[in-house]
């Protein structure tokens, strides 16, 4: 009895102390943070309004500025927090979260389609529309992914959450006047023009809450299993739909009030978890303080780095959380398995060739000929085939000097991500493997502004070769961290990968931030672009080339590779040796692409992915074939970025992760 009655009260103590904790911490942030500003006043200023001795416009400053930040992260962490943890439970899944599922994408989807739309919507009704959004791509991730599938859920997730980001990134690029508040909003910040917006959305906030609190037996059950908790009278469907309800309701009002933050939502229900916290009723306000912390935190972090007064820009919130998020997704992607450990040829798709191979490598190399010769036609400036074959007018030569460079380092730079997706694949034996959604181009891309930071006066001809380092210091992290019992599995490879693309991503913009670079070019250079491209930016692809041509020429062990561990190395393959050669070449193929066109995602998934259904699993032909495809995909890309918002362009890395996203959701769907 003196056990139980012990065990009973050390739980609730312990709670007690964790929330206690968290509001000091909290307190204590919310101090810190109201007196951080660029206007000068600190709080000995904020302090005399106390006693209403204040200096004229500090009341103002208070009101208007740093009153309302304080809230939106109030609000936003505390609803990030225990959404996350209600998804968690509901899903029983530690790595999901609103961001990891597609919540916050469809949200801010939403939002930016009212804004693009010319709606001007007041808090509650974009909340309102926010939730929609949200729920829309919940219910989409959780059809593809399954609920007794962690890994492939947050695969659904992220494949979803791309394609929703994309979407919005177009927009925003579609009707830059309309949609540029939602520019810097749309990487997490909690910069607000007025206290209302927030401390509407307070209420909501509450009453969400509220409601969880409501459920925390019902959800305690949950937690044990559905067998047990309906042999308990709860009534599990009833309960799970209303949690996850409530959870995309708490995360369609962070976006609303702050824009999709991203791993808030992970990493406050975990660490109130790991602090050995068990029952709701303590892990929801617990999660809730918890998300607070980590919000102002970040925020009172990033304006202490990057201070307004001194020149620099504003860094969102978002970033930071990213830059902290990315490694703890990391860690725990590696607790994560799909418990299918491939043996056997894992990236061989079943069924015979339907067509002869020398028709797929005409038909290949037709559909490469079509995209260049309409990438020449159209743009800004039209030009017709007469002129391609008599430019006689001034103007027209021009444009086509600048044009066939550009096509011609496209193609170049697409053929060796598909060469790149095919190496890796093969290693790795999953053909969900890409070098973008790994995060080597990611590596690549960090490699290359930190050069361009550091040392802005270095020759061009280094670019390639740092970041060459780069991916393949990215695929050395993440080989390192997937690699485990001898094997890899192929759920766990993409998940680790996912971490790494999204610290990497978060780090240009920090570093680009950082260091006052044109933002804009850095963030076009991370969607990937061809534009201005040269002759000369193919001295950067001829080493990867190179690369391209030894893959093809070790056909043979890539196809050993691709037999299983056990069966090449029986047949003679040294192993290991293989591996690292293959993943060299890969990241090469990657950093060197990179290093010409930016970060193109999708490239290295769907060409390799369709060359497979076309030519069968053989490396000596699979390798052609998908760099032939790749080739006129980025072709292609670059030809319809160019032509959509003529004389804008849009990136081509946006128009290729439009079609790369729904491939793999499909892709996702069908191996289920």
């Amino acid at each position: 009895m003196s056990t139980a009655t012990g065990g009973d009260l050390r739980v609730p103590a312990r709670s007690f102390a964790v929330i206690g904790t968290g509001l000091a911490a909290l307190a204590l942030l919310c101090v810190v943070h109201v007196g951080q500003g660029s206007s000068g006043i600190g709080l000995s200023e904020l302090a005399a309004l106390l006693t209403g001795t204040a200096a004229p416009g500090v009341s103002d400053i208070f009101m208007g500025s740093r009153l309302p930040r304080l809230l939106a992260g109030v609000v936003a962490g505390g609803a990030l927090g225990v959404s996350g943890l209600l998804i968690q439970t509901t899903t029983r899944n530690q790595a999901a979260a609103p961001d990891t599922l597609g919540v916050n994408a469809g949200a801010y989807l939403a939002v930016v389609a009212a804004s693009f739309a010319g709606l001007n919507l007041g808090a509650l009704p974009q909340g309102t529309l926010a939730f929609a959004g949200g729920l829309a791509a919940a219910l989409l991730v959780l059809a593809l992914g399954g609920r007794d599938a962690p890994g492939r859920v947050i695969l659904a997730g992220t494949a979803v959450a791309m394609a929703l980001m994309a979407t919005a990134t177009m927009l925003l690029m579609l009707d830059e006047y309309g949609t540029r508040g939602l520019f810097l909003w749309g990487s997490g910040s909690l910069v607000q023009s007025d206290v209302g917006r927030a401390g509407g959305l307070l209420v909501v906030v509450a009453a969400a809450v509220l409601a969880a609190m409501a459920l925390a037996r019902p959800l305690d059950l949950l937690a044990l299993g559905d067998d047990i908790a309906r042999s308990l009278g709860t009534a599990v469907p009833r309960v799970r739909a209303g949690a996850l309800l409530l959870a995309i309701a708490l995360a369609a009002a962070a976006v609303t009030v702050a824009g999709p933050l991203a791993f808030v939502g992970l990493i406050a229900p975990v660490s109130v978890r790991l602090l050995g916290l068990g029952r709701h009723r303590a892990l929801i306000p617990a999660a809730a303080v918890t998300g607070m912390v980590l919000l102002l935190g970040a925020d009172t972090l990033a304006r202490a780095v990057f201070d307004p007064a001194d020149g620099h820009a504003e860094l969102p919130a978002g970033i930071v959380t990213a830059l902290l998020g990315a490694p703890f997704f990391v860690v725990l992607a590696r607790r994560l398995a799909s418990g299918h450990v491939e043996r056997g040829a894992a990236v061989a798709l079943p069924g015979r060739r339907r067509v002869p191979y020398p028709v797929v490598l005409a038909l290949s190399f037709a559909a490469l000929a079509t995209a260049f010769v309409l990438g020449l036609r159209i743009g800004d400036v039209p030009v017709t085939f007469a002129d391609m074959l008599a430019p006689g007018d001034e103007l027209v030569r021009r444009v086509l000097a600048l044009r066939v460079p550009r096509l011609v380092v496209a193609a170049v730079a697409g053929a060796a991500l598909a060469a790149a997706g095919v190496a890796v694949q093969a290693v790795i034996r999953n053909p969900l493997a890409e070098p973008g959604l790994l995060g080597v181009t990611g590596g690549a891309g960090v490699a290359a502004v930190g050069l361009l930071i550091l040392v802005p006066a270095a020759p061009r001809a280094l670019l390639p070769l740092v970041a060459f380092a780069g991916a393949l210091a990215a695929l050395g992290l993440l080989v390192a961290v997937a690699y485990r019992k001898g094997s890899f599995d192929p759920v766990r490879v993409v998940l680790v990968g996912i971490g790494i693309l999204a610290g990497a991503q978060a780090l240009v913009y920090f570093a680009a931030l950082k260091a006052g670079m044109a933002l804009a070019a850095a963030l076009t250079w991370m969607s990937g672009s061809t534009y201005a491209r040269s002759s000369d930016d193919l001295v950067w692809l001829a080493l990867p080339m190179l690369a391209a041509v030894l893959l093809w020429l070790a056909a043979r062990p890539l196809d050993l590779l691709a037999l299983g561990e056990d069966l090449s190395r029986s047949l003679g393959l040294p192993l290991n040796g293989t591996r690292m050669a293959v993943l060299s070449a890969g990241a090469l193929l990657a950093g060197g692409a990179a290093a010409a066109v930016g970060s193109v995602g999708f490239v290295g998934l769907v060409a390799p992915h369709l060359a497979r259904r076309l030519v069968g699993p053989g490396h000596r032909r699979l390798l052609p074939a998908a760099m032939l495809l790749g080739a006129a995909l980025v072709v292609a890309a670059d030809s319809l970025g160019r032509w959509l918002l003529a004389p804008k362009e849009l990136p081509s890395g946006l128009i290729v992760a439009l079609v790369g996203t729904p491939y793999l959701i499909w892709l996702l769907r069908r191996s289920r």
